[in-house]
């Protein structure tokens, strides 16, 4: 079964727009997921010419793969942010999310597009899972959040015990982006798709150049799970991790809230409505950084297990995977790019908690870019350097280069690929020569492509669950043809040379 997103598959084609060459726009806006979307229809409700650019498709990326959560019980990220920040910055940080979830809602309500309140459930089954979800509760207290201590839940299997926020939310999350495309395009917005944003000058105007030409703005919103420029150095500012969602046909009930596990391996669950009326389970988890699993196919079938083990007669339907990064100091970075002149902006590390900081994201942009203030958003952006968040960006940053020298290593001593196609599904890293070489076939079609990350240089690994080659430096992913799926990455992998080239080439050496 290929993955395929339960909210893609059951949604129709969003209407987009054709590409105006040299364009002029008040602010262009990258990236057409719920960052992309909200940001631009607020800005075009305070009476600006907005333009959005959108690599793939609208939706194609996290915003289209994720839970579909909105909640403010997130897990145990409150008592991380409260270990890395102070506690005006954790109070900021849910009134941030608070605003978003209410700003996104009262929409919801207005276009008419259903959702569905559900508790929300942190649950714990080990006694290490109950000390995390006491340091959650006191987190959430600190920051107001009437948060219930539980001793069991509707869940089929024991607990250690629970946290429980009621009066969250539930959403499809394309139903969403739908209703956002169509009220922003009805007030005069453009959203262009296919085209890959490649560089972004901060001149006046600045000048996009994308993959039909250039647009021009007087800003520009960067909206793209982490930052295409790299001004900043924000790549090495958050760390990527890639999840699993399965879909399943249970029979009998399925527990009623939302429910997320303290402990790792990371369990998600929630109810989703079927076309039929019925309603599915979703289950996810395994995170792990892109490029650095195995086997995420194996990731997946664990998933599938643990579903059917604990929900006998499970029917998979669906699966697919979302990518999400996370600051090392647990607040998302949001605000004007580093380098930019003040007429570039971005938006970054949510942590899995998009669907409420994405919206919080919007809004704090809308204001810095209309010249309001917001109380929240003034602290939570506020960056203040502390020894941990230090520690966590070594540790994220070691991470990456170990996995840097890792790859090399083993890509220079693999096998020398000549023009022989690898089995079907399957792909491999060896060697021409002295340059690393990516071969896979798909479908019936051999791509032999240079195994270098076209980003930082970084040695790609085969993701044997989605058929892909990913990046274990940064989190770029390629498709087996070489073209860029997601990431900071903006150009294709090469074309790898050919064994007479190659040969050649070390004969003169």
């Amino acid at each position: 079964m290929p993955p395929t997103s339960l909210w893609i598959d059951t949604s129709p084609a969003i209407p987009t727009d054709a590409f105006e060459w040299d364009g002029h726009y008040d602010t262009i806006v990258v990236g057409a997921g719920l960052t992309g979307l909200a940001t631009a229809l607020m800005l075009a409700r305070s009476g600006m010419r907005v333009l959005v650019l959108e690599a793939r498709t609208v939706g194609a990326v996290t915003t289209g793969n994720t839970t579909g959560k909105v909640s403010l019980l997130q897990g145990t990220t409150l008592s991380g942010i409260r270990r890395h920040a102070s506690e005006a910055v954790l109070c900021a940080y849910v009134d941030g999310n608070a605003a978003g979830q209410g700003w996104l809602l009262d929409f919801l309500e207005e276009q008419g597009v259903p959702y569905q309140l559900r508790d929300a459930v942190t649950y714990a089954t080990t006694l290490d899972g109950l000390d995390r979800l006491d340091a959650e509760l006191a987190a959430a207290r600190i920051a107001g959040l009437d948060a219930v201590e539980e001793r069991t839940t509707e869940l089929p299997f024991p607990v250690e015990g629970a946290l429980t926020l009621a009066g969250q939310a539930q959403i499809h999350p394309m139903e969403v982006l739908a209703a956002l495309a169509a009220e922003f395009r009805r007030l005069g917005g453009r959203i262009v798709e296919g085209e890959r944003v490649t560089d972004v000058s901060a001149a006046k105007p600045a000048v996009v150049t994308s993959t039909s030409g250039t647009s021009r703005a007087g800003q520009v919103v960067l909206a793209t799970g982490t930052p295409i420029l790299d001004r900043g150095l924000y790549f090495a500012k958050v760390e990527p991790s890639r999840s699993y969602l399965t879909a399943f046909r249970v029979p009998g009930e399925l527990p009623p809230g939302m429910y997320l596990s303290a402990e790792s391996p990371g369990r998600s669950l929630r109810r989703a409505p079927a076309a039929d009326g019925s309603e599915l389970l979703l289950v996810g988890g395994n995170s792990h950084p892109p490029g650095r699993a195995d086997s995420p196919a194996g990731k997946v079938a664990d998933l599938t297990s643990w579903a059917e083990q604990f929900f006998p007669g499970a029917q998979r339907t669906h699966w697919w995977a979302a990518q999400d990064y996370r600051s090392a100091n647990r607040i998302p970075f949001v605000g004007w790019l580093p380098r930019g002149r003040g007429r570039v902006y971005l938006a970054t590390g949510y942590d899995k908690w998009g669907m409420t900081n994405a919206v919080a994201a919007a809004l704090s942009l809308t204001a810095d870019l209309t010249g309001e203030t917001l109380e929240w958003a003034r602290v939570m952006h506020r960056r203040v350097t502390r020894p941990v968040d230090i520690a966590s960006g070594v540790a994220i940053n070691a991470g990456a280069g170990k996995a840097a020298v890792t790859e090399w290593a083993a890509a220079e001593t693999g096998p020398e690929l000549g023009d022989e196609p690898v089995s079907e599904g399957t792909g491999t890293v060896g060697r021409r020569g002295r340059t690393p070489v990516a071969v896979s076939t798909v479908d019936g079609t051999t791509c032999a492509l240079t195994a270098i990350c076209s980003h930082l240089g970084g040695v790609v690994r085969w993701n044997d669950a989605e058929l892909s080659w990913d990046c274990p430096l940064h989190g770029s992913r390629f498709a087996p043809d070489g073209t860029v799926l997601e990431g900071p990455a903006t150009q294709p992998l090469a074309e790898a040379p050919g064994v007479r080239e190659e040969g050649a080439a070390e004969a003169s050496a």
